[in-house]
């Protein structure tokens, strides 16, 4: 899956001379948290919920409404935005995507076409949904956690006793463990579940989690 695949598509975006207090109109009315910041077609900066907080005065201010609006509308997006700004492609994938938000601990990028036009935003909820339709979670599976060791041919053993049991396999992932093993979440639909853990463990495979996800 890629980025263009679950982003938010043709977000609206702001001029690095607006104020503030108009990003924060913007923002309210969309529900947006995130905003890129374009001047003549480029990506100059990236505006957010966090920006807005920081610049804004402080709730004990002394400031009457009517101070304060005019205090605001003096301070220019440009004055707070981010400027340094982490983006991806549009065809990034996915898994790539949330590897940069986790490394760079940010909760949203602006997306790039391959012409460097703003095409989208991903963000840390984006790449939540992602996960959960790329693992199959709300199709109602049985999850199981198969222990194993390192050796050549595991994936394969394991295929071949649940293909025996015509079992079809939905999603299969290889997780590392600290000890030097692996646990191997398979997701499939398994209607007796006691067999399956049984075959497997005619062959050495012992099966350590078991549970009905979606």
């Amino acid at each position: 899956m890629f980025v263009a695949n679950c982003m938010t598509k043709n977000p609206i975006t702001i001029a690095p001379d607006v104020g503030i207090d108009e990003a924060a109109k913007i923002m309210d009315k969309g529900h947006f948290r995130r905003l890129p910041v374009v001047e003549h077609g480029k990506l100059v900066g990236f505006f957010t919920n966090r920006d807005l907080l920081r610049a804004s005065p402080s709730a004990a201010t002394t400031l009457d409404r009517f101070e304060l609006r005019t205090l605001l509308s003096k301070i220019k997006v440009a004055d707070v935005m981010q400027k340094n700004v982490i983006t991806v492609t549009d065809t990034t994938t996915i898994e790539e995507a949330a590897l940069i938000m986790a490394r760079e601990k940010i909760g949203g990028m602006p997306v790039l076409s391959e012409i460097g036009k703003v095409v989208g935003i991903i963000s840390s909820t984006d790449i939540f949904r992602a996960f959960v339709t790329i693992m199959g979670l709300d199709s109602g599976k049985t999850r199981l956690t198969v222990a194993v060791t390192d050796r050549k041919g595991v994936l394969r053993d394991i295929a071949t006793i649940l293909a025996d049991l015509d079992i079809s396999i939905d999603s299969m992932v290889t997780i590392p463990q600290p000890s030097g093993t692996y646990d191997i979440i398979i997701r499939a639909d398994i209607p007796d579940v006691e067999t399956v853990r049984e075959r497997l463990a005619a062959k050495g495979f012992n099966v350590s989690h078991v549970t009905q996800i979606g």
